[in-house]
């Protein structure tokens, strides 16, 4: 949505990846602005609030998620927006341009609010970006966050940390957020505080929810009830480090489940192994990547975490337009296994991250990952690459 808002992506209908007319050229019936009122799951049937009544053999439930509305006065102002789908993102752009906004306030610093500042910037837009934390993506090393914060500054836009929202007001023609820490006018103001799962449905019928919130399932996205399954960002996915179920919403998670139920629907039996974790974003001119799990989380899994940052280039010296990257790796001293990485450079940051979480996948030492044999050439990388120097790097303070 950020990009659809920043103009980037300049049609809203670039962002549908299927029409309910294609649908229907695959015999697919699609109802929109249809609400389920009731599931009868022992007779297979389900009613609508319109009254209709539709029999199934299986059941899918991919609810998605609800964002994060904090509860203060003049949430519902307009003006005032969450981000959640495609719907919210066109009332964002439409309220922006209708209104020729000029001030922009994001609340929260988090992926999705960073996106949103870069969009609001892109749209010549003062921006300010609130949060109640010291420094954006919280999970991640200072020295990596310190770039982002740098980034922002270098593009205008003013971060305001230790601050919570308290109200939105009317001010004059525009919105003023009140907060603990002073006032904030804008023209616009949207809340990027996450997101929580949709599963009201679920416990309406009964379905078990897990320890994260979302709909427990299990490898084959069955819920609690056999002929029920659940998936995308409802539903709970296996983290593959972390060893443990959680919610991690994200689109190519989503996909992959799906895609897993329909196989089973089908006939074609298979099974969904789990997450590491990785997620990636673009802002202004850096990429960002993470993947695995940071020290906290390691200790908390009863690991025994190390972390080391490397910066450097990874180009060979020879070659103009360098790129400099900072990368942290995290590893388990017992037995040297990768746990997490995560990455900010202009350009290479998440080849290297997607890298890393398929070595996290295949359970990889450092040894291991010191040595990787991967495709050499001066314009894309040195010899020794990045990946095998943080590597290296790591390994030395085991």
């Amino acid at each position: 949505m950020p990009y659809y808002i920043g103009d980037v992506i300049r049609q809203s209908e670039e962002l549908v990846a299927r029409t309910p007319e294609k649908f229907g050229e695959s015999g697919i019936t699609i109802s929109l602005n249809t609400t389920v009122e009731s599931v009868d799951y022992d007779k297979g049937l389900l009613k609508t609030a319109a009254g209709e009544t539709i029999g199934y053999d299986h059941l899918v439930i991919a609810t998605g998620t609800n964002a994060i509305r904090p509860d203060i006065p003049g949430i519902d102002r307009d003006g005032v927006f969450v981000l959640k789908n495609l719907t919210d993102g066109i009332a964002v752009k439409k309220w922006v341009e209708d209104n020729h906004c000029r001030r922009a306030v994001v609340v929260g610093a988090g992926f999705v609010a960073m996106e949103l500042a870069e969009a609001f910037r892109t749209r010549d837009m003062d921006t300010t970006v609130v949060y109640r934390g010291t420094r954006p993506i919280k999970r991640w090393d200072k020295a990596l966050t310190d770039i982002v914060t740098e980034e922002l500054e270098k593009n205008g836009v003013i971060f305001v940390t230790g601050t919570s929202p308290r109200a939105v007001e009317e001010s004059g023609d525009g919105l003023r957020l009140v907060t603990d820490n002073g006032d904030f006018d804008a023209d616009v103001i949207v809340f990027g505080l996450g997101v929580k799962p949709e599963t009201s449905i679920a416990r309406d019928i009964g379905l078990e929810m897990g320890t994260s919130g979302a709909i427990k399932v299990n490898f084959s996205q069955r819920t609690s009830r056999e002929e029920i399954f659940a998936v995308g960002d409802c539903a709970e996915a296996f983290h593959r480090i972390r060893r443990e179920w959680v919610h991690i919403p994200l689109g190519d998670t989503a996909n992959k489940q799906g895609r897993i139920v329909g196989c089973i629907i089908g006939g074609a039996p298979r099974v969904f192994q789990g997450v590491v974790g990785a997620q990636s974003f673009k802002f202004f001119g850096l990429e960002i990547a993470a993947t695995g799990i940071d020290e906290a989380e390691a200790v908390a899994c009863g690991y025994h975490p190390e972390s080391h940052v490397t910066k450097g280039t990874f180009r060979t010296p020879s070659m103009q337009g360098r790129a400099r990257m900072s990368i942290k790796l995290t590893a388990d001293r017992a037995t040297g296994r990768l746990l997490g990485a995560q990455a900010v450079s202009n350009i290479g940051a998440v080849g290297r991250i997607n890298i890393l979480s398929a070595c996290l996948w295949s359970e990889m030492t450092l040894d291991q990952i010191g040595y990787l044999d991967f495709a050499y050439s001066p314009p894309f990388g040195g010899a020794w690459d990045i990946v095998h120097r943080a590597a290296q790097g790591l390994q030395r303070k085991l």
